[in-house]
């Protein structure tokens, strides 16, 4: 059976209450106080007896939950409608308090090789409620276990799909977060493959929320990208570089920068000679920076770069004067690392249509 958003059930049970009531629905999703419509005392008693009836509270529920050995990463698989599985992190921040990665699809069609999520093919995209609620999963998470930190600091799209494949649910979901809670624009990064025609249209919409992108580049040989990456194409890079120039322009500040994102894969593109690539093409634009992330065992033909080809890319990198940073690896015991995020219910049922 498809889930139906919560807005629209809201709509239906309620069409004569006033545009107010529906927001104050809308704010105890977010209050961590309630546990369920029961709670939601600022609201009349018979409507929280129909909520409790027909609305659930949450839209996913746990099929799997791992904690890693370093107790500084949870993983989440949870149920969503039509009997598929997404995955959910909780990480430990340098501050000591938390990032949530969230999924945005039931897996990914874009087939990034490296990533075991771009092997289970694209089942849906998700609702929107379906992404809000990682967010208040994690939340109700912390609060049933008051020894660990309680505070939820960031958001990063870089779980299951492509967020700018689903561009709508995803620009919503930001907005109520926005609204709701305590995060900020520079709190909340989406990570994208580079969906050009969505990049070109958050340029100009007026209800796209300006926080942090990181767009996955992996390397600027056209040639060593389509083979990371199988649905690039050959005018890809010259077509990002003009879009990350009309960004920056329009959008770009101290505080809110653009970053590239390059996993490091042993022989494919850690080279000298793709280091110095990266470097022309990121100064060719303005103030991007490059996150390197060391590639994370997911069963595929790749291997890491060694730790030594990893220090010499950074270094040319820095002699070009760029901004570079390298990923901390967390939860890789538990499968929760960049790449790792799969589900066997949805494995099993890809295997079997293959």
């Amino acid at each position: 059976m498809d889930y139906k958003p919560r807005r629209e059930q809201f709509a239906e049970l309620f069409p004569a209450e006033p545009a107010f009531r529906l927001k104050q629905l809308d704010a105890a999703l977010f209050n961590s106080a309630f546990k369920s419509w029961q709670d939601v005392s600022n609201i009349p008693e018979q409507m929280r007896i129909v909520l409790q009836r027909e609305v659930p509270w949450m839209s996913i529920t746990t099929a799997l939950l791992e904690e890693s050995k370093r107790k500084d990463t949870f993983k989440a698989a949870v149920n969503v409608a039509g009997g598929k599985q997404i995955e959910t992190v909780l990480m430990k921040n340098p501050r000591g308090w938390w990032t949530i990665c969230v999924s945005s699809q039931v897996g990914c069609a874009m087939r990034c090789g490296f990533c075991a999520t771009g092997k289970m093919g694209l089942f849906r995209s998700l609702d929107q409620d379906e992404i809000v609620d990682q967010y208040r999963y994690w939340v109700e998470f912390l609060g049933a276990h008051p020894e660990l930190p309680q505070r939820v600091t960031n958001i990063v799209f870089m779980g299951m799909g492509e967020p700018l494949a689903n561009y709508e649910q995803v620009r919503s979901t930001i907005n109520l977060w926005l609204k709701y809670t305590e995060l900020g624009r520079t709190r909340i990064t989406v990570s994208t493959v580079g969906v050009l025609p969505r990049l070109e249209q958050m340029l100009s919409d007026p209800l796209w929320p300006h926080i942090r992108l990181a767009v996955s580049l992996h390397s600027a040989d056209g040639e060593t990208r389509k083979q990371i990456v199988p649905t690039s194409y050959e005018d890809f890079l010259p077509k990002i570089k003009d879009w990350a120039r009309r960004y920056l322009e329009k959008f770009g500040n101290r505080r809110h920068h653009l970053t590239f994102e390059y996993v490091m894969l042993r022989s494919v593109n850690d080279t000298p000679m793709h280091a110095e690539k990266l470097a022309q093409f990121v100064q060719e634009i303005g103030d991007v920076r490059v996150n390197l992330i060391p590639y994370n065992f997911t069963g595929l033909e790749f291997q890491c770069s060694l730790p030594k080809s990893i220090e010499a890319f950074m270094s040319l990198l820095e002699n070009h004067h760029i901004t570079v940073t390298k990923r901390r690896t967390m939860g890789e015991d538990i499968s929760a690392a960049c790449g790792q995020l799969i589900t066997l219910t949805n494995t099993k049922e890809t295997s079997a249509k293959l």
